[in-house]
């Protein structure tokens, strides 16, 4: 039997809260014991409950990991339901601790709510009608490609504008101060303009929206996923976004663009749609249908697939990216629509780049990470160099765990005491000088000059101490942006740079990468992890024996880079064919597919990939593909959270108005029962689906021995979607509050179930495969006995001692 190494307790109470502890269950030795009990008009079954700890708690054992009295009984909220907000409010210092799940993130609904509303308006829906539909969902599909790649080029434009100023300044002052001596002042001046830019960067997202911090590509992988982050698709969060990759490009940081392009795809598609902007409060009443969870899923696959391919120019690496590392829900049609919204991405980026570049009609550009062609200036490649190509991925693979476990224990820190806004923006203005002062500290001390020649695609090359006619090597790496230093590696000729500078370069930008990523800023990992890998790919071509198949450097670079972004994100076909796309040249597409499988497999026995850390840290309760490997034994009846609180077909108001009122039982969904038969499930309903009741008044009311009730559409519910009001501010009377509400016709009367007996992977199967929010757990005579939401599934996971129980947390 597999080893538990955290156990919940659970108690049976009744209404006095006194009833005994009962016997952990998950040794799997024990019945529960449990009691029923019908509260007023509406049923709430007290089947045990299930403690929390709070993250102040220092949990270190078993015996310390019981829950005390007063968790046990009121002091700390249940959690059947879905999962939960969190309280409000910073603490001064937060304590760490990754055996923790967060009850702060709410589950999506991306299974539809088949009520009599939504059959009745299908059923009036004529087969022209869903056609229409379908051109509808083409239609946003180009929408969002065409934005996507409209916000790619101001990106583009903005960044070379801003770092052209900079760098056209600083080299103006460097070439000044190396005559007359006071080089000081360049280097004063160079920490200065990163720092003010970054700075600007830092304080829009640590003031003003601090989920635009980073990539985003975890952020949307949960979403995806089905968990509903704050704030993650908001029309603010994409003005921060993109303000802030401008700043934190131009400003010098160890960053790229293509990161936050995914999330602003996702957010462009999160708003087109649905036809109006919330943020804005500007209805556009287009697209209605399209206003529910599932819709808009399908729609975030297709932006973040036209995210990567505005930033690579990979219409077919975006689509294998969006299924590989983002959507948990896939079909044929979705994958042809992520397709078409990812070609016209590359095509509007292209085609406005080419009348900025005074080139129309030139859609040659492959995308914002420009990398050149491997057409003719590479040298092919033979079999007999496959096993230096994966000797490279294991290379990759080990800098790449390394990389991730740095950045995981400086991440860790950060959350502990680096959580304030104002430390925040210290902290980036802090990398910013430091980046400035290791960058002119390296060119300064460098003594690799390099002639110029023809071959050079270098626009702010430095001559510094070297003679007329040469210029420094290093500076083509540092004194650039990320994406020139990158194509410069791929590209230079060989003996444009010498092995100590590449070796120099990898250690100091590794370090400054592995800083950098994680800070209050809008950034990507993927052009640093590239850079750092091509100087030291380009570094083992060097020091290999010289011989004329293997006399091009640039080609190990390219190999390099992959190795070193696969070790780090650890994704293998997706950016195969990214790269393929990106350098124009299928030619490499075998040995990068062995290296990124390389890298992944030897990345993975020591640490986990960036994105899956980050989302371990946030305690999200992500769903992986499969349940751990070790839970068969586990049953739907060990991990349901109870008690259930339940509602009659025909429910008291007041009754529903206190439920939803009790904060510390904060519930999302409701199994609805038969009065007639105490437990008997008939269907489930959702807060938001009660609370839109609740506004328009939807009461039964006996008028001269008649039931006259209002009629409300689905398009009431639609139209409150996303953001339905709180139950406090929907105001009911005391007269109001006698009045009886029927849930028939707006329940979902055929919501999925499974027998308390059914074992864990297969529960986790079905709640993963068909994206559920509410599991209904019921006995032999189809009675409600628990519910199974996606924190109830998540909290397992394999350890270092087998099946580890993870703690679940109010924050």
């Amino acid at each position: 039997m597999a080893n538990i190494t955290k156990k919940v307790s659970w108690t049976s109470r009744g209404d006095d809260a006194g009833g005994g502890e009962g016997t952990p269950l998950l040794n799997g030795s024990e019945e529960v014991r449990y009691t029923r009990q019908l509260s007023g008009v509406g049923g709430m079954f007290h089947i045990g409950r299930l403690s929390t700890v709070d993250l102040e708690e220092d949990v270190t054992s078993d015996e310390e990991a019981r829950p005390t009295k007063s968790q046990r009984y009121g002091s700390v909220s249940t959690y059947p339901g879905s999962l939960q907000d969190s309280p409000k409010g910073r603490p001064e210092e937060i304590p760490h601790n990754e055996k923790l799940l967060s009850l702060k993130f709410e589950s999506l609904d991306y299974d539809s709510s088949e009520n009599q509303l939504f059959l009745e308006e299908e059923r009036r829906m004529s087969y022209l009608g869903f056609r229409c539909l379908e051109i509808s969902r083409w239609v946003i599909c180009g929408l969002i490609g065409f934005l996507t790649g409209l916000i790619a080029c101001c990106i583009d434009i903005a960044v070379e504008k801003l770092a052209g100023v900079k760098y056209f300044v600083v080299k103006q002052n460097i070439e000044k101060f190396t005559e007359v001596g006071g080089l000081s002042i360049s280097l004063i001046l160079w920490a200065v303009l990163n720092s003010s830019l970054v700075m600007v960067g830092a304080i829009t997202v640590a003031f003003i929206e601090p989920i635009a911090a980073g990539s985003g590509i975890p952020q949307i992988k949960c979403y995806l996923n089905g968990v509903k982050i704050p704030r993650v698709v908001r029309l603010k969060t994409l003005v921060v976004k993109v303000f802030g990759v401008i700043c934190s490009v131009a400003g010098g940081l160890a960053v790229g663009k293509e990161g936050p392009m995914i999330h602003s795809g996702a957010v462009v598609a999160a708003g087109v749609s649905q036809g109006r902007s919330t943020s804005l409060k500007k209805d556009f009443k287009i697209f209605e249908y399209f206003r529910r969870d599932t819709e808009k899923r399908d729609f975030v696959s297709a932006g973040a697939a036209a995210g990567v391919s505005a930033a690579f120019g990979a219409p077919v690496g975006g689509v294998l990216f969006s299924l590989e590392e983002g959507a948990s829900f896939w079909n044929q049609m979705l994958t042809w629509r992520i397709f078409f919204a990812s070609m016209i991405s590359t095509f509007t980026l292209n085609f406005f780049l080419s009348i900025y570049n005074n080139k129309p009609g030139d859609l040659s550009s492959p995308g914002l990470i420009n990398f050149g062609r491997f057409e003719s200036d590479s040298v092919a490649y033979n079999f007999y160099e496959i096993p230096l190509f994966i000797v490279m991925g294991a290379i990759g693979g080990l800098l790449g765990a390394l990389f991730n476990k740095l950045n995981y224990w400086l991440t860790i820190f950060r959350i502990r005491y680096v959580h304030r806004p104002c430390l925040q923006v210290m902290e980036a203005m802090l990398v910013a000088a430091v980046t400035a002062t290791v960058s002119f500290s390296m060119i300064y001390f460098s003594n690799d000059c390099q002639p110029l020649g023809p071959d050079q695609s270098e626009d702010y090359q430095l001559q510094l101490f070297c003679a007329d006619g040469e210029y420094n090597s290093m500076a083509t790496t540092f004194f650039n942006t990320p994406e020139r230093s990158v194509r410069s590696l791929f590209h230079n000729p060989p003996g444009s740079y010498n092995p100590g500078t590449l070796g120099m370069f990898t250690v100091t930008y590794f370090f400054l990468a592995c800083w950098t990523y994680g800070l209050a800023v809008s950034a990507g990992v993927f052009i640093p992890s590239l850079l750092i890998g091509a100087a030291w790919g380009r570094l083992f071509g060097i020091l290999l024996p010289t011989v004329t198949i293997w006399a091009d450097p640039g080609k190990y670079a390219l190999i390099g880079a992959a190795a070193q972004l696969g070790g780090i994100v650890r994704m293998t076909l997706s950016l195969t064919v990214i790269m393929v796309e990106a350098t124009g040249n299928v030619t490499y597409g075998l040995p990068i597919m062995l290296v990124l499988m390389t890298a992944k497999i030897v990345g993975d026995y020591f640490v986990e990939g960036l994105y899956d850390i980050h989302i371990k840290l946030q305690s999200v309760p992500f769903l992986h593909w499969e349940a751990p490997a070790t839970s068969h034994w586990l049953t739907a009846r060990e991990v349901m959270g109870a008690p259930v609180i339940c509602f009659n077909r025909l429910e008291k108001v007041g009754t529903i108005v206190d439920i939803l009122s009790n904060t510390s039982t904060n519930h999302n969904g409701f199994p609805v029962v038969i009065f007639t038969h105490p437990g008997k499930i008939c269907g489930l309903i959702l807060r938001s689906q009660l609370i839109v009741l609740l506004k328009h008044k939807v009461f039964v009311e006996l008028a001269r021995s008649r039931l006259t009730q209002r009629k409300l559409q689905l398009k009431d519910f639609r139209d409150a979607y996303p953001r339905f009001p709180p139950i406090q501010s929907i105001h009911v009377s005391q007269d109001e509050r006698d009045c009886m509400m029927d849930l028939s016709e707006f329940m979902n009367p055929t919501p999925y179930t499974v027998p308390q007996e059914t074992s864990l992977p297969r529960v986790f199967k079905l709640f993963r495969a068909l994206g559920l929010r509410h599991l209904v757990v019921v006995d032999h005579d189809n009675r409600v006995v628990g519910l199974v939401t996606r924190k109830d599934l998540a909290r397992y996971h394999l350890g270092k001692h087998g099946l580890e129980e993870l703690q679940l947390a109010q924050t």
